[in-house]
């Protein structure tokens, strides 16, 4: 809990601000506001890059103005924004849904990797698609489909874990806006960021 805490800035004392990703969810309202919930703007750029990545500026214009933006809006229509992993089908995740068809869009433009284009969809649908990157990767392993093997986690036990996330949330002070998702991802991510860094860890 402390770690969650951390990262989000609660009771830091005088001077220790929150971590930058803090903001990755609420900047300008989120990437799964209403208005904006199919269309990645400005903003949502900004804000993946809170996490430590960035977008090829070519992409950016792309996302913003060409194409690109078109096809990923088209999509993200597809994709529903008001539902938790644990509480979705299957089928919103699997191989062929938007979402994955939306993943394999972005990985497929040059300077987009997966680490990349799985954040920007964290971003538009932080309650349904998860961040997942370097570090956690090290710590949970390259299950054939990760999407899948945390949502038959999440599910397990009548949703067990799920809302043992919503309930370190309510406890650490962390508001509701934050997805049981993030909530997952920043602990494991605040528990093992400093030793993936100075080990060095074959996933990196």
């Amino acid at each position: 809990m402390a770690d969650l805490r951390r990262y989000f800035g609660i009771d830091a004392p005088p001077g220790v601000g929150p971590f930058t990703g803090s903001r990755f969810e609420h900047l300008a309202g989120g990437g799964d506001w209403p208005p904006m919930a199919n269309v990645v703007s400005a903003d949502d750029l900004i804000a993946v890059q809170t996490l430590s990545v960035a977008l090829p500026a070519a992409a950016c214009v792309d996302l913003l103005e060409g194409r690109l933006g078109g096809q990923l809006s088209e999509l993200l229509g597809g994709i529903p924004a008001d539902v938790d992993m644990a509480a979705a089908d299957a089928a919103h995740l699997a191989a062929g849904s938007p979402a994955d068809t939306a993943w394999h869009l972005l990985t497929a433009q040059p300077g987009i990797g997966w680490v990349t284009a799985g954040k920007l969809l964290a971003r538009k649908r932080p309650r349904l698609l998860p961040v997942y990157d370097q570090v956690v990767r090290c710590i949970l392993g390259r299950p054939a489909s990760f999407w899948l093997s945390l949502h038959t986690a999440l599910r397990a036990d009548d949703d067990a874990l799920h809302h043992e996330l919503l309930t370190l949330r309510r406890a650490a002070g962390v508001p509701e806006t934050v997805s049981a998702l993030r909530v997952c991802d920043v602990v494991l991510w605040m528990s093992h960021r400093g030793e993936h860094r100075e080990a060095g860890c074959a996933s990196a």
